[in-house]
């Protein structure tokens, strides 16, 4: 699951892949298998790459701005945080695929060349220029859990409260905000920059909070970030992550598409 929902962003299309890879498991002869779980993650890779092919004609058909699932920790630091998801996005799928394995699952280059039907230079070149996208979106100055916790406290408080000084205070410069509806919920239409724009988009939102009060559930690191989540006075479920760095905060990803949260409100039910 760890493989393929990073390969994918999608915690749907991950089970399914899981579930794929289980039945071709099962079905299969074992008897010359001598790491089960070198070749359980090949199968998954594969099958990855082929449902990356589908998967990026939906995200061009998406509307507004496209987030992976949402993934819910109360206390776990995951080191492929929503940031680097989201620059994942950006590469191939083959250099998604060898950066994921060497970088984040700590597998051989020779392993890998095995699973993409590449020569093993070829794999440490695409890991290799994957790594050089990547490193950008890593803040400069990390912040330490509880820290980030605490901001996300304040953030919750001053942007429910549409304090836009406040919250103007504790933005970068060059904030963005983006919120993930899928159409089926209000959300922005594009992602918002700079932090002036951040800041008027929440005190908006508090003012048409007020017609209905959402609920806290609870503070959380969302896909590695420090975060809450909330449900809404429509009664839905909506997570909430903060990029932060140093400490202001850099980036704000907000999911309100209910079917990126289903397994989210499994978790809490």
């Amino acid at each position: 699951m760890r493989v393929a929902y990073r390969m994918l962003g999608s915690m749907a299309d991950a089970e399914d892949v899981v579930q794929e890879a289980w039945l071709r498991w099962a079905d299969g002869d074992r008897t010359d298998i001598r790491v089960p779980e070198a070749f359980l993650r090949r199968i998954v890779t594969r099958l990855c790459l082929d449902q990356l092919k589908s998967a990026r004609l939906r995200r061009e058909e998406y509307i507004g701005p496209w987030l992976p699932d949402p993934v819910v920790e109360p206390d776990t630091v995951d080191d492929v945080t929503l940031p680097l998801m989201l620059a994942l996005e950006r590469l191939s799928p083959l250099e998604r695929a060898a950066f994921l394995l060497h970088d984040v699952f700590g597998e051989s280059f020779d392993d890998i060349a095995d699973s993409l039907g590449r020569d093993a230079a070829a794999c440490r070149q695409l890991a290799s220029r994957a790594r050089t996208h990547v490193q950008a979106e890593k803040p400069r100055f990390p912040v330490e859990q509880s820290h980030g916790l605490e901001i996300a406290r304040a953030f919750f408080i001053a942007s429910r409260g549409g304090e836009i000084g406040q919250l103007g205070r504790m933005l970068a410069e060059d904030a963005s905000f983006y919120s993930d509806g899928g159409g089926k919920r209000p959300a922005a239409g594009r992602v918002m920059r700079g932090a002036s724009e951040v800041a008027r988009a929440f005190a908006a939102i508090a003012r048409l909070s007020r017609q209905g009060t959402g609920e806290l559930i609870r503070y959380a690191l969302v896909n590695g970030l420090p975060g809450f989540v909330t449900r809404e006075a429509d009664g839905m479920l909506q997570t909430t992550a903060l990029l932060i760095d140093g400490d202001r905060i850099k980036a704000i990803y907000v999911m309100r598409n209910p079917d990126k949260l289903r397994h989210v409100e499994a978790l809490l039910n």
